[in-house]
């Protein structure tokens, strides 16, 4: 069975000590954080282990921070341990309300959520006189539609930032994370990736792609990730793949002329167990353009797996 490179074997090696550690490169990754306002950070909060990870690093520069968890996908245990507002989807109104009275400017959107229909939701006041925009918005892909709400909010003097711009520590660093390396096959296969990612971006659909040997295996669309990888994890038991086990790679990275505030791309822990159930070689992603969940658990469980996971330059 072919598989990454590793450094348990003369073939293998170990990245370059002088390049440092998966984790100290991770923190060489870090940009200019963004010169914050006096006021507490807005934090809107969707699934996921992100938005308690930002919200800690933003408290340990100093910074308070309320958060905004949405209905149904924040996490409530989490959500105790800081100052909060629960809001829901269609509830605009009460957010602007809400980001007012908690004397909040700059508001980051971190999390995962699954877009509703439209008809789904439950508008208060404030939303139904934005009906008209917001049906609008709703025609499109979720980048069309989260740079609408990004509008919304800047029309009301609020200002949207980036989680890398209030903690550019999570983005991934370029170069190899942990024990194992992409090999020269895997370099093709990420090569390939990114083309299709970047030929796909314009119609604003997924973020990811599965490609092996040239051929792409599965690509993102509004099922996520982890279950895409599961998709490709379901077609390797039905042997209904050509490629072998050990073969192919994930490749995640940015829409095409995204808005880098809003929906980056991000990976973490249970990423990696899905490249592993997947049997594929490894995980490759864009370097800083792309949030990094529990880089010390993704890098133990990339080296446990025996898969690599890597930091590539985009396209521009």
């Amino acid at each position: 069975m072919s598989g990454p490179r590793a450094s348990s074997t003369d073939d293998f090696h170990r990245p370059d000590p002088d390049k440092g550690s998966g984790m100290r490169t991770m923190a060489r990754a870090s940009t200019t954080r963004v010169e914050p306002d006096r006021g507490p950070l807005a934090l809107v909060c969707g699934g996921g282990n992100l938005p308690f990870v930002i919200a800690d690093r933003v408290i340990r520069d100093g910074r308070p921070v309320v958060l905004f968890p949405i209905k149904g996908f924040a996490d409530a245990g989490a959500v105790a341990r800081c100052p909060h507002q629960w809001i829901a989807l269609g509830q605009l109104g009460r957010f602007f309300h809400l980001l007012r009275s908690s004397a909040c400017r700059d508001v980051v959107m971190i999390g995962y959520v699954t877009r509703p229909p439209l008809r789904a939701l439950r508008f208060d006041l404030g939303t139904v006189r934005l009906l008209p925009r917001l049906i609008s918005m709703f025609r499109g892909g979720d980048d069309h539609l989260l740079s609408g709400v990004a509008r919304l909010l800047e029309e009301r003097g609020f200002r949207l930032l980036g989680a890398h711009e209030v903690a550019p520590e999570i983005l991934a660093p370029e170069g190899t994370m942990g024990r194992f390396e992409a090999r020269s096959r895997d370099q093709a296969d990420i090569a390939y990736g990114l083309a299709v990612l970047a030929a796909m971006g314009p119609f604003d659909v997924g973020q990811a792609v599965v490609v092996a040997d040239g051929h792409v295996l599965a690509f993102e669309a509004v099922e996520g990730t982890d279950q895409m990888l599961a998709r490709v994890a379901q077609l390797r038991q039905q042997n209904r793949l050509a490629s072998p086990p050990g073969a192919g790679v994930l490749v995640k990275a940015p829409k095409v002329s995204q808005d880098r505030r809003i929906d980056l791309p991000s990976i973490g822990p249970s990423t990696v167990e899905g490249v592993v159930a997947a049997g594929l070689a490894g995980l490759a992603v864009t370097a800083r353009s792309v949030l990094v969940a529990e880089p010390e658990a993704l890098i133990a469980t990339a080296d446990r797996g025996r898969v690599f996971v890597i930091g590539v330059r985009g396209h521009d």
